[in-house]
This record gives C-alpha cells, structure tokens and sequence, in this order.
C-alpha cells in the first residue's frame, strides 16, 4: 500500500514534462460522471475515457480505462482481465491509497501514484484506435489531452505494462 502522499496535477504534469510528453489541458467545472463530461465534448476532440477501478477474490486490483460510451459485462470481465474469479467495484479508501483520487476523478494517470505496482492497468482496445486520449489529470475540474502513444511511454514510465485488450462493446455513439 502506498503510505506516501499522493501526487498533485502539477506533480504529474512536470512527470509527463520530464518525459518530454506534450500534453493539453482544458478547465472546466469539476463533472463525476460520463454524463456531465459529455457537454465539454463540442471543446475537446479525442476519445474520451471512463474508468473502473475493479478488485477480485484475491484482493487484487485493476483499472479498466474504456471509451466513455463502451459497455462492460462485470460478470464476465474477469476471465479477459485475468482475475481470480468475479470482480467487484473496488472501495474508495483503496482507490486513495493506490491511485491518488477520489471517485468521480479516477483516471489512468493515476498510476503515476501506484509505486508499489498493486494496480493493473487494462485499455480497451477499441478507445487506444484513438490518436488522443482525453482524462482527468489526477483532478475531475480539468480534462488533458494526450497522444495514445505518449500515454504508451508514460504509463511504462511508471513502470507498469501496457495492457490492451478487447474489453468492451461500444454503446451509442
């Protein structure tokens, strides 16, 4: 478990800087759901991202980071993801602990605050077909614009793997 303080959106920022990742970040109201982030959708073009941050039987833990739109069947995600039996939401707390956010700012750039590798991070396929990814910088008040092959090179920054696979189907576009 990560006893240290997590890091900030500036921390992360100058992470992505150090890394030579140029990214865009646009401010907004902070939104906790899908639904509210939707009316940015016409400022921010990209694929746009929803998280799940999921544990098994065992106590692991995964975060599924999909297209906003994208359904998935948390009776069955477990045999794709690789988990020990059937996977349920995970608690706040541990969600504080590993990542650094609160619910409604879950975000794949929280893996930056995942030192000690507890998390696994799985991408859908179908929202890394995107040239940009959009997510929430540690923070739901600003959304940050990245190219799919920078957040490759900074999620192995962190010294977790790039996982993809076929997650989801895609709902109403």
């Amino acid at each position: 478990m990560s006893a240290s303080t997590p890091k900030t959106r500036d921390e992360l920022f100058a992470f992505l800087d150090r890394l030579g990742i140029a990214v865009t970040t646009k401010y907004h109201p902070p939104v906790f759901t899908v639904e509210e982030s939707k009316a940015l959708r016409d400022e921010i073009p990209g694929g746009h991202t929803k998280n799940l941050f999921l544990k098994d039987k065992k106590g692991r833990h995964f975060l599924l980071t999909v297209g906003e739109d994208a359904v998935i069947d948390l009776k069955t995600i477990h045999t794709v993801i690789g988990a020990s039996g059937r996977v349920s939401f995970g608690k706040p707390e541990q969600m504080m602990d590993y990542l650094g956010v609160i619910p409604g700012a879950v975000t794949a750039f929280g893996i930056v605050n995942d030192t000690g590798n507890a998390v696994t991070l799985v991408f859908d396929e179908a929202l890394m077909a995107h040239d940009v990814i959009n997510a929430h910088p540690l923070t739901n008040d600003a959304t940050t614009s990245i190219a799919t092959a920078d957040l490759k090179r900074f999620v192995e920054a962190t010294g977790h793997t790039v996982q993809i696979l076929k997650l989801a189907s895609e709902g109403a576009t």
